[in-house]
């Protein structure tokens, strides 16, 4: 029988994934301005925001669950926004390079976020693939 053991690394992940989800759902509440869901490298606000933030949301929490009950399906949900992520930074800073959206935010936290971004997304894909044949 397999062993469905999620490990440390796997359980933090999944952890930080759904502290993403929580915040995906309070986007579109917040009266912030500077707050809303970058979607393929665009800030939504309105509307687009209502409907797209909790989509992803959804998303991130049927994957959490996937990741603490092992099953296959959080795999591919798992490449899906990895490669999202990926794609998002690049984009986010291509279309507000130089702009006031950018220098809401300090070096301190532009510098590392992509880094914690990427990885975390990218890590919990590439554990569950190494784990794939643990997977129910």
């Amino acid at each position: 029988m397999p062993n469905k053991s999620r490990g440390a690394a796997l359980t933090i992940f999944a952890i930080l994934l759904a502290l993403m989800a929580v915040s995906n759902f309070g986007k579109p509440f917040s009266h912030n301005p500077g707050v809303g869901f970058v979607f393929f490298g665009t800030r939504l606000s309105g509307m687009a925001n209502l409907i797209v933030a909790p989509i992803f949301g959804i998303i991130l929490s049927v994957y959490v669950y996937g990741i603490f009950a092992m099953r296959k399906f959080a795999l591919p949900i798992g490449i899906f926004y990895a490669a999202y992520v990926i794609l998002n930074m690049p984009l986010f800073i291509l279309t507000y390079h130089g702009s006031a959206v950018m220098q809401e935010h300090s070096w301190a936290y532009l510098v590392p976020y992509p880094f914690v971004a990427i990885g975390v997304s990218s890590g919990a894909a590439v554990l569950l693939y190494r784990r794939k044949a643990d997977l129910a």
